[in-house]
């Protein structure tokens, strides 16, 4: 327990000047439990009552009925309400029962497919702490004829071997089934023809093209194990997320009517804090002439306006986890990037080494991009509570049980409701008091989020097309390669004709048959690597040290030359390094210790239009009248490239020098939503040539921070371009792009709620203190330009010419 209570600190720390802007409790509920169901193993339910389980929760059993009757089944329900289950039971049952039966049987009769459960995760993480629990279930049942096994990327060829000839329980992650066990499935054919359930965890994780890509995957391997004579039941396990059933019908290809969907929680919760925090204003800017109520016993929301740049919310989250060790809380901090995570554990131990080292030795960071045994090794001392606090990117978000967390911190919102609430679960799980921190990022949604509570409290759908042609075209070929593809495939993919087939023919990749299409085996390439779920397409970087050849970790192929270029700085656990060179997806790093600088990457791009598929025009231009304004959708080829680096002086981020690059280009095609309008109209209105190009693209960035709040997405899943005069066009205009191969339907959706969204974006500007524009409004983390030009008053004036000609 913490020797200090978080609420208190919170209170404390953060009320009197106004960072503390919004506290939020939600009192706790007791849970309602059901008895076992009678078709359970003996000795499983015995292994779950030796762990503490008494009984199950009324949710779960509801589930594992559904499952083991062969109905595919949703469990959308909150943080730590026992899903696993659900799955469990009735799979370990099944494999148990095939047991006893197959030992009683005579003749033929044993001789019979053994059951198996392929359980799929998002992140290598999670499986690994399902493998964990799942062996400690077993070992309390005293089960020793289940075998389990988790297979991904890390696992070595002969491990391999031993699981596809032996295990009963398979756990991995759709990209291990895209990349190796689908292309490879008669090797795995003695799982497939056993195959009983396919458990699908945190199946809200998987949204835009992510979530295409899995149920194309998901459909692919559904229909391989029905080849193989498998009629498997699927069990999806989700937060608790709008339409589940819809969500998990798209996953596997049926209709909704046919999901089992449980969504009614009913296992115990302890009472939940949620704390808004406003960074502090930075040195220099004093809160002068502003009415600061003291708040340490009192709740109203912080309403003083205070103009003034504020401490990032990585400095913020590195201070409040910094506290929160030294109070006793375990916590984790979510940090958005890689990069943030690194710093965010080293300020933190900074802070901790001025008042106890032994603390400082007792926070990490944790991210993609480590090598597995490092991953372990972290989860396991998080575990135990060898380890007080973690920095962490969203990794650690998904289903991991860590008991006896007290307080989380989230350094910038989190992209959607659903990711906000699973990481602030990670707190007070199985029914303890828990504390969750939002830190305000310098982004005009979060801004708007924390002073808007109510934006945050809710529900919201997890939306993705997999009929997408970018996203299911390589799909088909990997299905066409593992199984000729026929006429009766077509409903599974959500084709509605042979027209995208008959396409990838005329363009040699696939081959019509008499029995269907084929892979074109005389291709170059295999079919699975015609495609990347992540979404980058392009192999990793490994991060090598030169000195002595050691891995120290990889980062996406797609965002190397922006942060392993020649130059950059590379942290890793608290370590500093300096890239000497990036060839042949290999970067050289060296150790620097003390670097009293960091870097970031400056880029050009282009955005070309390909075809436009929908138009609507606003206002018509003739005098006296609204300005015409054009809104378009369609498809776009963006091309992209870095152009050099600036130094930042630690710890301001001062710019000391600034370096050219030669790195290749990168060409995007997509989709993208771009409006445009006459440079007359804006001169009228008071934005003449010169203020013209920084207030286009301060309303570019103030867009795109703001279509996260009507789409389901990420400020970094979309990106933009603005320019006063476009060669396609003729005219100024602004962009804001899907950052996905083909598009991920978030253009779209800014298209279809384009006035709302231009309001929006306006209030936004409009509201916020700042005078010549802010982080919280108009600046962007990801400018390739540096913020420059930024014209706030000129994208007030051309927002509002906007909405002055939209319909009424």
């Amino acid at each position: 327990m913490p020797a200090a209570d978080p609420v208190d600190l919170l209170r404390a720390t953060g009320a009197r000047d106004g960072r503390l802007v919004h506290l939020e409790v939600i009192e706790g509920r007791a849970g309602r439990t059901a008895d076992w169901p009678q078709w359970a193993d003996p000795d499983l339910v015995e292994g779950y009552r030796r762990l503490g389980v008494a009984q199950p929760w009324q949710h779960q059993v509801l589930a594992a009925d559904a499952v083991h009757a062969g109905r595919h089944t949703v469990l959308a329900t909150g943080t730590g309400s026992g899903k696993s289950l659900a799955a469990w039971l009735p799979a370990v049952t099944a494999v148990r029962s095939d047991h006893r039966e197959r030992a009683a049987a005579t003749g033929i009769a044993g001789h019979r497919r053994r059951p198996s459960t392929l359980y799929l995760s998002p992140t290598k993480a999670l499986a690994a702490d399902q493998l964990a629990g799942l062996e400690r279930l077993l070992a309390a049942a005293q089960v020793r004829d289940v075998r389990v096994a988790t297979c991904d990327g890390d696992t070595a060829l002969t491990e391999r071997d031993w699981i596809r000839d032996h295990a009963d329980v398979v756990l991995s992650n759709p990209d291990f089934l895209h990349f190796s066990l689908l292309p490879a499935h008669r090797r795995w054919q003695r799982l497939l023809k056993g195959l009983r359930y396919v458990v699908v965890d945190e199946c809200h994780a998987y949204r835009g093209v992510l979530g295409a890509h899995v149920a194309l995957v998901l459909r692919r391997l559904l229909r391989l194990a029905r080849s193989y004579g498998a009629d498997p039941t699927v069990v999806a396990a989700s937060a608790t997320t709008a339409e589940p059933a819809l969500t998990a019908a798209r996953l596997v290809g049926v209709a909704p009517e046919e999901i089992t969907a449980v969504t009614e929680d009913t296992a115990p919760a302890g009472r939940r804090t949620i704390a808004l925090w406003q960074p502090a204003l930075t040195e220099g800017w004093p809160a002068e002439g502003v009415d600061l109520p003291a708040r340490a016993e009192q709740d109203e929301p912080f309403t003083g306006e205070v103009d003034g740049p504020r401490r990032s919310a990585t400095a913020e989250t590195a201070d409040l986890l910094a506290d929160l060790v030294t109070a006793g809380a375990r916590s984790l901090a979510f940090v958005r990037s890689r990069y943030g995570t690194e710093v965010v554990a080293e300020q933190t131990r900074r802070h901790l080494r001025e008042v106890d080292g032994e603390l400082a030795g007792r926070v990490a960071a944790y991210r993609g991009g480590y090598l597995p045994e490092e991953r372990r090794a972290l989860e396991e001392d998080l575990r135990t509570g060898e380890l007080l606090a973690l920095a962490t990117t969203n990794a650690l978000e998904l289903g991991v049980d860590v008991s006896g967390l007290d307080a989380v911190v989230m350094a910038g919102w989190p992209g959607t409701r659903v990711s906000m609430w699973q990481q602030a679960g990670r707190a007070g799980r199985a029914g303890t008091d828990g504390v969750a921190v939002l830190v305000a990022s310098e982004d005009p949604l979060d801004a708007f989020v924390v002073h808007h509570p109510e934006t945050i409290f809710g529900v919201e759908a997890t939306t993705f097309d997999p009929t997408n042609p970018y996203v299911l075209a390589p799909h088909l070929c990997a299905a066409a390669a593992e199984l000729p593809l026929s006429d009766a495939d077509l409903p599974l993919f959500g084709l509605p004709d042979e027209a995208l087939p008959a396409e990838l023919e005329r363009r040699g990749l696939l081959r019509r048959r008499p029995r269907g299409w084929f892979w074109n085996i005389a291709r170059p390439e295999r079919p699975q690597d015609l495609t990347d779920l992540r979404g980058g397409g392009e192999p990793p970087v490994q991060i090598v040290e030169s000195g002595t050849g050691a891995v120290l970790g990889t980062v996406d192929g797609a965002r190397a030359d922006a942060t392993v270029h020649p130059g950059a700085v590379y942290l890793h656990q608290g370590r500093t390094f300096v890239v000497e060179d990036l060839e042949d997806d290999v970067a050289l790093v060296h150790e620097e210790t003390d670097l009293a600088y960091r870097t970031k990457a400056r880029s050009e791009s282009s955005v070309r239009i390909l075809s436009v598929r929908r138009e609507q025009t606003w206002g018509s231009g003739r005098e006296g009248e609204p300005a015409e304004v054009t809104w378009r959708f369609g498809d776009v080829e963006v091309t992209s490239r870095v152009t050099g680096y600036d130094r930042r002086r630690l710890p301001g981020l001062e710019i000391v020098g600034s370096y050219p690059l030669d790195m290749p280009e990168r060409v995007l095609p997509t989709t993208a939503v771009w409006w445009t309008l006459s440079a007359e109209a804006c001169a009228e209105a008071g934005v003449g040539k010169d203020a013209l190009p920084g207030a286009l693209h301060a309303a570019e960035h103030a867009s795109i921070g703001l279509l996260p709040l009507l789409a389901t997405c990420d400020r970094w899943d979309i990106g933009g371009l603005s320019t006063a005069l476009h060669p396609q066009t003729g005219v100024p205009t602004v962009f804001v792009h899907d950052g996905y191969p083909g598009g991920a339907g978030f253009a779209e959706r800014g298209y279809r709620a384009a006035l709302e969204w231009v309001r929006a974006t306006r209030d936004a500007i409009v509201s916020c203190g700042c005078a010549d524009g802010c982080p919280a409004c108009v600046q962007s983390p990801k400018c390739g330009n540096g913020n420059s030009p930024l014209d706030k008053a000129g994208a007030i004036t051309v927002l509002s010419l906007l909405l002055r000609s939209a319909p009424a």
